[in-house]
């Protein structure tokens, strides 16, 4: 019961500390030409990190996984629209799974 609540707290801490840290130490705008640039991919970089495991992991085959990922990858290269490039995604991945 214990570790619980001090699980609790240090994620209340580092969820804090995370928003209060930049408000401390920039007080103005940011005029690093390479630190806002850091910034403006920080979302994108996040969501690749995130997504990418769950792609690959997604169908239960790492295999029809990397397929998916290589249409999707190609037909967005293609320029594709998304709901072409996830209809092509899984049409791929079912294909592969069938094989």
């Amino acid at each position: 019961m214990k570790s619980t609540f001090l699980y609790i707290f240090v994620m209340a801490a580092v969820t804090y500390a995370v928003r209060v840290i930049p408000l401390v130490f920039f007080h103005g705008q940011i005029r690093s030409r390479f630190f806002r640039s850091f910034l403006h991919y920080v979302p994108y970089v996040t969501l690749s990190v995130m997504t990418f495991p769950a792609i690959l992991n997604a169908s239960g085959s790492l295999a029809s996984g990397l397929i998916g990922f290589a249409v999707a990858v190609a037909v967005s290269l293609v320029r594709g629209s998304l709901p072409l490039v996830a209809a092509c995604c899984c049409l791929a991945v079912y294909l592969a799974g069938l094989i």
